[in-house]
Order: C-alpha cells, then sequence, then structure tokens
C-alpha cells in the first residue's frame, strides 16, 4: 500500500502543490507567530527592565535600607557585581549656558549598565561626570572639558510655618494660650556647587531614562551627593546583582532572600517586568496578547489546512472509486489516503518551520536596521516548542482532516461513483444535525466570550489569565460552530448579494445562479477566505482599540504631557513662560504650585490645577474631577478612599479620586487647606497632536537652561512605547499578510474544484454559444462574488472577535475604547475583489481551452 500510496502521490504532484502549499504557509505562519511571540514578549520584558541592564537578580530593599541590601548581595557566594540603581539631579553650567540633567550612578560590571559610553570612558572619581550627546551639545562641551555642577541641599534645621491662628494674632495685647500641637514646618534649601570634568558621553540605547530626555552617568558618591542625600542608609531602593556563570543564579537568589529575612524581595529580570506590568492592574498584558494572538493562530491555520485538504481528496474521490473497482479494500484506501496526507502534512509542516524561521530572522533583520532603539532581539532563537509544535500540528491535523473525506469516499458505491458527477442538484442542502451542531458551538461559544470579557472587564477571576482564556476559548468555539455551519447561510448571503449584480448582464446572471448552485462548493469558497479575512480584522481592530485603550492608560497614569519643575523653591518668570509657549509643538503652559505631601502610608509629589486649568489634563476623568471640586490621587496612596487626611504645611481632609497615576493633581481648595507654597514652582505643558515630544523636551530644556529646573516628560516616553507598539504591529502585519495567502490558495483551490464539477456544463454552455471570454468572465465573476462576500462576513466577525479580544485584555486594566479601523476595512474589500479575481484567473483558463467535445465526453 506504501508504493501505491507513493505512486498516486507522484502521479498526483501537480494537484497535491496546492495543498502542500497551504500546508506549508500555515506551519510557517505557526511559526513565525510563536517566533513573532517570544521577540515581542522579550522586547517588551526588555524595554520595562531597561533601566536594569542585564542583571541577572534585582533586590528591592523595602524593609530594609539600600546599604544594608547591597551589602548582604556583595556579600553573597557567587554574586560577581553588585550596585545600587540611584538616579540623581544636578544642574550643569558651562558659560552663560545651563541644563537640569537627571544623573545616573555608575555601576562597577557593565552588564548592570543602562547606559552605554560612545565616546571618552565612565567616570571613576566623584568630581567626574559622563553626559548625554544632547546635553554636552547643549552646553557646547565635549569630553575633557570643565562644567560647574549645581544642586540643592535639604538642610535638617527646619523653618516654622505660621498657622492661619497664629497670623491672625498680632503682637502687641495678644493671650497668650497654649498650642495644641507644634506648628508645621519646612526644610529650607541651599545650593553647592562643584568643577567637575566631562570624561565621556553615555547614550540611552533601549530608552530606559526616555522621559527625562537621557541620563548622565557619575559615581555613587556623586549621584548620592547630588540628589541631596546623606547615604544609602537613608531610605531603600533597588540593587542590581550580577552572578557570575559558574554559579546557580536560583541558589544565588535564595541566598539572598534568606540574609535579608523578609526585608526585601529578589526577583529575575523578568520576574521584575512581569511585576511591573502587574502594578497597573490585570496581570501581564504582553503574556497575554502574545498567548490570545497564538491561540486565534493555531486555530485558523488548523481551519485553513483543513479545508485545503478536503477539497484535495474530494477532487480524487473518483480515482478511489475505481481503486475499489479492481479490488481494493475499504481500509486499505482509507489507510492510503491517511498515510499519504501524513506524508503531505509532515514534509510540508517541517518545510514551513524553516519558511517560518527565515521569514521571522528576515523581519527582525530589517527592524534592526529601520527601528533603532526599539528593543527587538537581532537574531532568532527557535525553541524546540516553536520547531515541534507546528510539524505536529501540520501532520494531525491534515491526518485529521483528511478522515472524513477519506470516510465519505470509501462508502460511496464504486458504479454509483463512476457515474459522472458533474451535475450537482440545487435542492442539496445540509441536514438537521449540522444545524443542532453548529447552533450549539456558536451560541456555548457566544456565552463564553461574553462571560470572558465579563470578568475580565469586571475583575473577577482566580487568576489574570482565566478571563483571557475562557474568551479565546469561547470565540474559537464560536468559529467554528460558524464555520461548520456555513453551508447553511453563506449561500443565502451570496445569494442576496448576488441579486443586484446579476441584474448587470447575461454572464452575471449564469455567475451568480452558479453560486448558490451547490451550498457546500460555495461556503467551502468563501470559507477560505472568510478565515483569512476574520484573522486580518480581528487583528486589526484589536490593535487599533489596544492603540487607543494603551493611550487611555497611559494619559490616566502621567495625565500631563510634561512638566517642568523648579528644584530651589523659586516661581519660574513671566519670560520663560512666554519663551517655552513660544516653542513649536507645545499647545498650552499653565503655571502651577507644587510640593510633597505625607498621607497614611507615604508621601506622594503634588501639582495643583486650578479649574481654569484643567485643559492641561489629558486624562478626560481626572479633568471632570479636578473641575468639579476632587483632588485626583495615585490608587497605591490613598486605595479606594473618597477622603483622606493628608499633611502639608498643615493637615486637612481632601475629597479625592482614585486613579492609576503616578503623582498627585490636587484642587486650589485642597492646597490651600493643606497650606502649601503658593509660589508657581511648576510649569504644566500640553502639546500639539503628532508632535515630537522627545524634541520638545529638549527645546523646553533650552528655555529653561538658566535655571535649576528638573524636566519631566510622559509624552516622550510615550512616543518610545507606541514606537514599540508600531513595531510589533509592524511584525503583525507581516503575519496577517502570510493568513491572505493562505486565504487566496484556498480559494483558488475550491474554485478549481468547482471547474472539474462543471467541466460538461461549461462544454454546454460553449456550444451554445458563450465565448470563450464570456466564459473565463463569467467563472471571475462568480470568484469575485463569492470573495467579496467572504470578505464581507470575515470584516463584520474580525470587527466583533477584535473588540472582544481587546475587552478581555485590557479590561481589567481600564476602559476598553472600541475602535473601527476604517482604512484597513477599505483595503480588505479591494483586495478580496483582486484575490477573487487573481484566484479564478487559471480555472477560468482551464475551462476555456478545453474543447467543448472533449468537455462533453464521460471519462
Amino acid at each position: 500500500m506504501l508504493r501505491l500510496t507513493l505512486a498516486q502521490m507522484r502521479r498526483s504532484l501537480p494537484r497535491l502543490v496546492a495543498a502542500g502549499l497551504a500546508i506549508l504557509l500555515g506551519s510557517a505562519f505557526l511559526t513565525a507567530t510563536l517566533t513573532a511571540g517570544d521577540a515581542i514578549t522579550r522586547g517588551g520584558y526588555d524595554a520595562i527592565t531597561a533601566s536594569y541592564g542585564s542583571a541577572d537578580l534585582v533586590v528591592a530593599a523595602d524593609e530594609v535600607t539600600l546599604a544594608d541590601a547591597l551589602e548582604v548581595a556583595r556579600d553573597t557566594p557567587g554574586v560577581t557585581a553588585a550596585d545600587p540603581l540611584v538616579l540623581g539631579w544636578a544642574s550643569f553650567t558651562s558659560g552663560r549656558r545651563s541644563v537640569s540633567q537627571a544623573v545616573l550612578a555608575q555601576p562597577s560590571a557593565p552588564s548592570l549598565a543602562s547606559l552605554e559610553v560612545v565616546d571618552g570612558r565612565a567616570p571613576t572619581s566623584s568630581d567626574e561626570v559622563a553626559l548625554p550627546p544632547s546635553t554636552a551639545e547643549r552646553l557646547g562641551v565635549g569630553v575633557g572639558d570643565t562644567v560647574r555642577a549645581t544642586w540643592v541641599v535639604w538642610s535638617d534645621e527646619a523653618t516654622a510655618v505660621p498657622t492661619d491662628e497664629a497670623a491672625a494674632t498680632s503682637d502687641e495685647g495678644a493671650v497668650a494660650t497654649p498650642a495644641a500641637e507644634p506648628a508645621p514646618t519646612q526644610p529650607v534649601a541651599t545650593e553647592s556647587t562643584a568643577d567637575v570634568a566631562v570624561v565621556g558621553l553615555v547614550d540611552d540605547p533601549r530608552g530606559a531614562w526616555s522621559q527625562y530626555g537621557g541620563a548622565g552617568s557619575a559615581t555613587v558618591d556623586a549621584v548620592v551627593l547630588w540628589s541631596g542625600r546623606s547615604g544609602l542608609d537613608e531610605s531603600g531602593g533597588t540593587v542590581l546583582v550580577e552572578v557570575g556563570e559558574a554559579a546557580d543564579v536560583e541558589a544565588v537568589r535564595t541566598a539572598i532572600s534568606e540574609d535579608l529575612a523578609g526585608g526585601g524581595e529578589v526577583l529575575t529580570r523578568d520576574e521584575a517586568a512581569i511585576a511591573a506590568v502587574e502594578h497597573f492592574g490585570g496581570g501581564n498584558v504582553i503574556v497575554m496578547l502574545v498567548l490570545g494572538f497564538a491561540a486565534v493562530a493555531l486555530l485558523v491555520a488548523g481551519l485553513v489546512i483543513a479545508n485545503t485538504f478536503q477539497v484535495i481528496v474530494a477532487q480524487r474521490t473518483r480515482m478511489l472509486a475505481l481503486l475499489r473497482c479492481v479490488g481494493a479494500r475499504r481500509g486499505q484506501l482509507r489507510a492510503s489516503v491517511l498515510l499519504e496526507a501524513g506524508i503531505l502534512g509532515l514534509a510540508s509542516g517541517t518545510a514551513g518551520v524553516l519558511v517560518g524561521l527565515g521569514l521571522s530572522q528576515a523581519a527582525l533583520s530589517v527592524l534592526a536596521r529601520t527601528q533603532d532603539g526599539v528593543p527587538l532581539p537581532t537574531t532568532v532563537h527557535p525553541t524546540l516548542t516553536n520547531v515541534v509544535l507546528p510539524v505536529v500540528v501540520g501532520t494531525l491535523v491534515t491526518v485529521g482532516a483528511a478522515l472524513v473525506p477519506a470516510r465519505a469516499a470509501t462508502r460511496v458505491s464504486p458504479v454509483a461513483a463512476l457515474r459522472p458527477a458533474d451535475d450537482p442538484s440545487v435542492r442539496a442542502r445540509p441536514g438537521r444535525v449540522r444545524l443542532a451542531f453548529s447552533l450549539l458551538l456558536t451560541l456555548g461559544g457566544v456565552a463564553a466570550l461574553l462571560g470572558g470579557v465579563a470578568m475580565g472587564r469586571a475583575g473577577y477571576a482566580v487568576d489574570a489569565m482565566l478571563p483571557l482564556a475562557v474568551a479565546v476559548l469561547g470565540g474559537a468555539t464560536s468559529f467554528v460552530g460558524l464555520l461548520v455551519g456555513a453551508p447553511l447561510w453563506i449561500p443565502a448571503v451570496v445569494s442576496a448579494v448576488g441579486r443586484p449584480v446579476a441584474a448587470i448582464s447575461t454572464t452575471a446572471r449564469l455567475a451568480a445562479a452558479n453560486t448558490v448552485r451547490n451550498p457546500r462548493r460555495t461556503s467551502a469558497t468563501s470559507t477560505a477566505l472568510v478565515i483569512g479575512v476574520t484573522l486580518v480584522m480581528m487583528m486589526s481592530t484589536g490593535a487599533v482599540s489596544a492603540q487607543a485603550s494603551l493611550a487611555r492608560e497611559m494619559d490616566e497614569r502621567a495625565p500631563v504631557d510634561l512638566v517642568a519643575t523648579r528644584i530651589d523653591g523659586a516661581a519660574f518668570t513671566t519670560d520663560v513662560r512666554e519663551d517655552v509657549a513660544a516653542l513649536d509643538g507645545v499647545a498650552a503652559v499653565v503655571p502651577a504650585r507644587s510640593g510633597l505631601v505625607e498621607g497614611a502610608s507615604a508621601m506622594v509629589e503634588v501639582l495643583v490645577v486650578g479649574p481654569e486649568q484643567t485643559h492641561v489634563v489629558r486624562d478626560a476623568v481626572a479633568a471632570d474631577a479636578l473641575a468639579s471640586g476632587r483632588s485626583v490621587v495615585p490608587r497605591w496612596w490613598a486605595d479606594d478612599a473618597t477622603q483622606v487626611e493628608a499633611t502639608g504645611g498643615r493637615t486637612a481632609r481632601i475629597d479625592v479620586l482614585t486613579r492609576a497615576t503616578d503623582g498627585a493633581l490636587l484642587t486650589t481648595q485642597a492646597a490651600d487647606d493643606l497650606a502649601l507654597d503658593e509660589q508657581e514652582t511648576a510649569l504644566l505643558v500640553l502639546l500639539d497632536p503628532g508632535a515630537d515630544a522627545m524634541g520638545v523636551m529638549q527645546d523646553v530644556q533650552d528655555a529653561v537652561g538658566s535655571d535649576a529646573v528638573q524636566v519631566a516628560s510622559a509624552a516622550a516616553e510615550r512616543q518610545s512605547d507606541e514606537r514599540f507598539i508600531d513595531v510589533v504591529l509592524a511584525v503583525v502585519i507581516g503575519l496577517l499578510g502570510v493568513a491572505v495567502l493562505i486565504a487566496l490558495i484556498g480559494v483558488a483551490n475550491t474554485l478549481s474544484l468547482s471547474v472539474i464539477e462543471r467541466r460538461r456544463e461549461s462544454a454546454t454552455l460553449r456550444a451554445v454559444g458563450l465565448s470563450r471570454r464570456g466564459l473565463r468572465w463569467m467563472l471571475a465573476t462568480e470568484g469575485m462574488l463569492i470573495a467579496v462576500v467572504g470578505a464581507l462576513i470575515g470584516t463584520v466577525l474580525g470587527l466583533l472577535y477584535g473588540w472582544a479580544g481587546v475587552a478581555a485584555v485590557f479590561g481589567p486594566i481600564s476602559d476598553v475604547r472600541l475602535s473601527v479601523p476604517w482604512a484597513h476595512v477599505g483595503a480588505v474589500l479591494v483586495v478580496a475583489v483582486l484575490a477573487g479575481l487573481a484566484a479564478s484567473a487559471l480555472p477560468a483558463r482551464s475551462a476555456a481551452r478545453t474543447p467543448p467535445v472533449a468537455a462533453l465526453g464521460v471519462d
């Protein structure tokens, strides 16, 4: 039987090429998806933990000081390097130019560095500094020059802040009354300066400090001094650890954890990334997105392969019947078909893995050259799962797809099968069993999909991944149910769309009639494109909606595009405000009060926003709350309280709305109740849509360069994150191109079967006067009609599944914004028409070139 199977495959090689190509592309699609998922996950983790360099372990000192955690890490066997992650600020002056710059402590090991020395060397003493190239250019200095560093030291001696009662009491004739509690005090800021040498230029290759416009580098002692601390024993922080190659990372991690005795948390870099994502709620979004995409890809690849191979086996039904006539048993034929499917699936799946890895490597190489600074790996690192799974899936799905056609072919009577079968009956309709099974899968799947979305939006789940798992399972089940019932409803849709087309010409009327003559053939032809278009529109809709949801989440985290803050407590001059407002890309600038407010658990930085200044706040919810008299504070600072007791210049109780923000926005009334300094020490800047956030930040630094000012741009950080998202979408779009190609092959295959089945019909039309051109246009119209219907159905399904997927993934994090990618919808419809036309070209050419006499013969 093996020799017979191989001989049949050799004779049917042209016919098997299309099926093998579809399996190859399906396996390549799955391989590329899994590989891209790994690259996206790795890139996402690297982006989140870019400030940690390549550290093996990250120690968060919670209940112990940073100095104690650093000592424990350095004394642990197997640790080759351990350094604190300390960021400070200093103002650097050269001549009349001055820039306030974030400065990072230089680690002792290169693997712990997030900055890269691009010129000169790293600082080794406290009177040396390495600056970002942009800062050095603005100061007009280079390696070897000297700049003056200025920083603020907050003294321990504090001055009393008079209370309202004290201010209202005159010195003469006042009646002395005992104070209930000491008057609030505020520390005094003192400027210090020193000359430092510029010994190098440092770049931020992975955008770890993009919100500050990059960072400089100095020794730990210098950064601690410039940050105003007395030493590392003053507070907690983060320690980065490098583990030697001979040591076991887990053993070192356990040893550090035991020595800290619960005073700190020891994490790997990936665990730190997951913790950072989960800090904002909703579980690990990156892993959820990748797993959801891989699950959908697995389903779609399986459905396309199954549909394509069913067509190929159906084309060989008469040959199988002929083998029955010459003595082959049903079991032998069934085994032959399954063996052929297994060989085809194994060979094509293996080739697909190689093609998928090649495409992934090519994509990464292109992105590495065109997307500088995006943290994606430059080479493919195939895993056992990425290599084996596509081959196994391709083989099993191909064999599984051959089961039903093989069983149907062997059960047909040889005599009946050998009769001409190219006259399908209009009355041939799917049965009730198919209808019941389709309804069961569709309704049950929709219920599970909606349940997963509801769980995600309500945040109710045993595990953060559960809503996604339920939604993906429900979506897949409902989609399979729709495909199972496709012969029941797709012909009706095709018939409805075909009525206006039939009025165009006689050829168009014949094409419209042909689309509904065989419901199973029509549904099989359209289903191939439905699958591809559904995937395309689902991912496009999901991407657009995800971008909107992520943008809203970023707006909630950092509601002001750019904040410039004076660190000496003085107010900005009117000239500086006007200079900043005049910059390109700046839409609005408002001065604001700033300070620190203490709550029940910790201190929080606050900005004061008046009711007439809320237009600079991007978060609409926060802006409405401020306008109505409620302050906006971080959820980690006040939980879900509506009122909190806080202390600034004095203690007061204020109305609040908690949001997932990093800092607090206070109303003017709340700031007055807390007796905050009335100096307007901050500038809140709103950027124009589409403005270059990084460029605007540098321009603002230049405009305020003569002042000791810290400039932080949430818009620059958002721009860096969106650039990574755009690269991820580029990878996804590349994968979707493969899906469309698979769907096009499916359309071509089923149209080819349609031509074979209707050879006698086509010959009859030719015999009664239909020209070759007319026959070609009839088949082309039929192909385009079915393709357009498939595209329309796929677009609707893709929109629904895309919205549901985004709601399940982002529901626990923030309010979901559902969007329609209209440009993609239009492009898909155009491509569908062209795909139907292209898919019908070869079958139409074959039908037109067959002589009527030859086609009318019975073979």
